[in-house]
């Protein structure tokens, strides 16, 4: 299929050839539901933390003696009954929530989410970005120019020092490297921008076998 190419000064260029494998693929609703929710989980970190008796702070010594006082016994006063005590089964930050998906799926889930964005006219190419150094307000003015309403996602074929610090301020914008390309990403900008090497790689990539 045919990509619209934009050049630096925000000008349309022309089209250029990408792979209709990768963008005219068919979509699989339920495929990107399972990606996006897999690429979410593993996002998660566990916070809560509580501490189990072994782990609080004193109790070391014996409340009251065993026998002839006519409470019920008791050895320690941080045991999980007693306030102050350690929690049972509570929440502890050594939990993982990680979650699979073999490379078939996670390749067509990718390739839906493409899809999906392409059939939208959502994605376009840029030629080259050359700065001699970072600027944020000149990358500004620049993504100004291009067909963006509220969001971009910019899709590198190899580092960009310049280019990463100038975009990295822009809170509607985000740098990439193709081999980091998620599909939560992709669903969640408006547009995504392909660096024209970029394309390439990206068949280099996920058309592999």
């Amino acid at each position: 299929m045919k990509l619209d190419l934009y050049t630096q000064s925000g000008t349309k260029k022309g089209t250029t050839d990408a792979s209709d494998k990768l963008f005219k693929a068919d979509v699989n609703e339920e495929l990107l539901r399972l990606h996006l929710n897999l690429e979410m989980t593993n996002a998660r970190k566990p916070i809560a933390h509580v501490k189990q008796r072994g782990e609080v702070r004193g109790g070391g010594k014996k409340p009251w003696r065993q026998k002839g006082t006519g409470r019920a016994r008791v050895g320690s006063s941080r045991n999980p009954v007693w306030r102050g005590g350690g929690i049972v089964f509570g929440p502890r930050n050594v939990r993982t929530f990680f979650k699979r998906m073999n490379r078939k799926s996670r390749r067509a889930a990718l390739f839906s989410a493409l899809s999906q964005q392409a059939a939208k006219g959502s994605i376009f190419a840029l030629d080259k970005y050359e700065a001699k150094e970072p600027k944020t307000k000149d990358f500004a003015a620049f993504v100004a120019k291009l067909p963006v309403d509220r969001s971009v996602l910019v899709v590198l074929d190899e580092k960009n020092a310049n280019l990463e610090k100038s975009a990295s301020n822009l809170p509607n914008v985000k740098t990439v490297l193709v081999n980091y390309l998620s599909v939560h990403d992709l669903l969640k900008y408006e547009k995504v921008m392909f660096m024209e090497p970029a394309l390439k790689k990206a068949e280099e990539l996920f058309l592999s076998k």
